[in-house]
């Protein structure tokens, strides 16, 4: 049974990110003519966009599941490389980053337009064996201060030396887990685990034409390559965990399916994470799964938030995950990453103390205004204050966990302890910053608490009907009636 207290151990999970790093560029407008100098068309370019890519994009994955994530690549001095510093450096990433003055950071420059891509500039140059020599000689000083060690291979050149990374991390007593690109899976040797999906898999020589073939193959590659597990990806069949003795096959988690774009990255990212926090390997492939599946129903190289991978987890298994409950602190991060990745951030707030109908259909309402839903709950000092010293019916922790269990809501962050805040979500709103500001009841934009920060901030405020016969005092007068 997974055990939801290791949720709140995520933070304690400390993972080194090794491996080709790049900066993606995203080039974004319109399209209306063709050129005059050659029959291609003409992007309006209007917006521009800059992602942290390769094993750079493995190590904010980490970071967004509340893990320590430290990244050592090589890089060019720059701007690009630059670039890709700011990026980690506001996604909570430790850079150790080696920037070389006779290379350049790897970059790939997308122009899309009308959500389809036009074309992909790749600036790359194949790295050097100096250059491997002098990341692994830089590896071999980090790895005594982390849990975990993953291995990240886009076939840049930069893990040159991959064996004597492999070799120094497990002398050091380190997992080592390994997302390979090189169709010889012997140069990871002494590898804990290797995460291939289905191509790889096949070019190494893997025979998936049955479940048994495929059991048969993996099992000979981990023996003669001297790898110790293989978790397979295996797309619309979900993933396999492979080890000498048993196996594990988990069926793909997936509502919709709208971007695979670094659903690789998630999952070897997640699978390092729980395995740091103390997760065992079957429990954390399983969670990786689920994390793959969530990821691929974004857009883009996105994240998963840990409120995202507990709801799911309680979704699918009644382990009851869900009892993981973040930090204030903790939440708004996630949150801030949730923007970030473009997300609609919508915020409402209540004291919901009996849930009933009108709260849950007003909670679906607001939810539908964005992609996802913060609610402010009022703490039990603010509602006595507002609703006299009978109420509330329910403690604050117990509001939270009926609030969190729905589906429409992401997060539930508590305010009111203060008297000083005059029971209004007023300064939780500017910590939020929420793109749409909702309000159930009879009120106008104008009498709404936080309307007019969320207006100046260019964001709008939505009135939403309630439905009619249902509260929550309504519902203690029948009962006491």
């Amino acid at each position: 049974m997974i055990d939801p207290a290791r949720m709140d151990q995520l933070q304690n999970a400390s993972v080194l990110v090794v491996g080709d790093v790049m900066l993606d560029r995203y080039f974004m407008g319109d399209t209306q003519r063709i050129s005059p100098e050659a029959p291609v068309p003409v992007v309006k370019v209007a917006h521009t966009e800059d992602r942290a890519g390769g094993a750079a994009n493995v190590a904010r994955n980490i970071a967004h599941l509340d893990g320590q994530a430290t990244l050592l690549g090589l890089i060019g001095q720059d701007t690009e490389g630059e670039l890709l510093g700011d990026i980690l450096s506001r996604e909570k990433v430790r850079s150790e980053l080696m920037p070389r003055p006779d290379i350049r950071t790897i970059s790939k420059s997308r122009i899309i337009s009308r959500h389809q891509q036009m074309v992909r500039l790749d600036m790359e140059e194949a790295f050097g064996p100096e250059h491997a020599d002098a990341l692994k000689q830089r590896f071999e000083k980090l790895v005594g201060d982390y849990d975990t060690v993953i291995v990240s291979d886009y076939a840049k050149g930069t893990l040159g030396a991959v064996g004597g990374i492999i070799t120094a991390a497990r002398a050091a007593g380190k997992r080592v887990l390994v997302d390979p690109k090189s169709k010889d899976f012997s140069i990871y040797r002494g590898a804990t685990i290797i995460t291939p999906n289905l191509t790889e898999f096949r070019a190494a020589g893997g025979d998936d034409s049955s479940d048994e073939s495929m059991l048969a193959s993996a099992r000979a590659m981990l023996s003669s390559c001297g790898i110790e597990n293989m978790l397979l990806t295996r797309s619309e069949h979900g993933m396999s965990l492979i080890t000498p003795d048993e196996h594990h096959h988990f069926p793909a988690e997936v509502l919709e399916v709208s971007d695979v774009t670094g659903a690789g990255d998630t999952v070897i990212a997640t699978l390092g994470t729980m395995i740091s926090a103390g997760y065992n390997l079957p429990d954390a492939a399983w969670l990786a799964n689920l994390a793959a599946g969530i990821v691929v129903g974004k857009l883009g190289a996105a994240t998963v938030s840990p409120e995202e991978l507990a709801a799911r987890a309680s979704h699918v298994w009644s382990s009851k995950i869900a009892g993981y409950h973040p930090t204030v602190e903790q939440s708004l991060l996630h949150i801030d990453y949730a923007r970030e990745q473009g997300e609609r951030i919508v915020f409402t707030n209540g004291c919901f103390d009996i849930l009933h109908a009108g709260h849950v259909r007003y909670l679906a309402q607001a939810r539908a205004l964005g992609d996802r839903l913060v609610v402010g709950l009022n703490s039990d000092a603010s509602v006595r204050r507002l609703k006299g010293e009978e109420r509330p019916v329910n403690c604050l922790e117990d509001r939270m966990e009926v609030l969190a269990a729905l589906a429409c809501v992401d997060w539930v962050l508590p305010f009111g302890d203060n008297a000083d805040e005059h029971d209004t979500p007023e300064q939780l709103i500017k910590r939020v910053r929420p793109q749409v500001l909702a309000k159930g009841g009879d009120y106008t934009v104008d009498t709404i608490v936080g309307s007019d920060f969320v207006q100046q901030s260019g964001g709008e405020v939505a009135v939403i009907p309630l439905l009619e016969g249902r509260s929550t005092t309504g519902l203690i007068t029948r009962v006491r009636g």
